[in-house]
């Protein structure tokens, strides 16, 4: 099995794994304005990931509540923005839809659904910043509000991650632990 090198977007990582469902991105980028004038700033998910922690916030397709098609393994805030890995559940019929999407470049697209906690307008700018965050779920979506939380690559670095850190053997397609 190999993978495919490309590059889409703004060039935020998206690896998928081929065969395991496995895949990461950047769900939500730091300082940047989306299309609805928002901005989130460091730090606002760091309380409602502590609290939930990734397995209970929901990874659905269109932030459609009756559509859940995995589960988060990491969620977490670096430099860049809300980080994320997860697992497509390949049980499910729109679970091996979307990876397949994802493996190809038919889909690309992250999205948070969250309630605002703490937000400051700036009147100049006419933007919200967004300064804490409850984060209840992720989506794989076709046309995201941020333009940066995008899948934007699949890389052979990206077979050395998932072999160390999930104790996948990709040659034979196995998956341990």
């Amino acid at each position: 099995m190999t993978l495919r090198l490309s590059r889409r977007g703004l060039g935020q990582p998206l690896q998928a794994f081929p065969g395991t469902g496995l895949f990461t991105g950047y769900a939500s980028l730091f300082n940047k304005r989306d299309a609805t004038g928002d901005i989130v700033l460091p730090g606002a998910f760091a309380a409602s990931i502590k609290k939930r922690g990734a397995e209970n916030i929901r990874m659905l397709f269109q932030h459609d509540p009756a559509e859940p098609v995995g589960t988060w393994l990491d969620i977490h805030e670096d430099e860049r923005g809300l980080f994320v890995q997860g697992r497509l559940d390949k049980n499910v019929q729109r679970g091996r839809e979307l990876f397949s999407l994802l493996e190809n470049g038919g889909l690309d697209g992250l999205s948070i659904g969250f309630k605002t906690v703490a937000a400051k307008q700036d009147r100049a700018s006419k933007t919200r910043k967004l300064l804490t965050i409850d984060l209840w779920e992720i989506s794989l979506v076709t046309f995201p509000m941020l333009e940066g939380a995008r899948v934007s690559a699949v890389k052979s670095r990206a077979r050395a991650l998932a072999e160390n850190h999930f104790n996948i053997n990709l040659n034979q397609g196995t998956l341990n632990g």
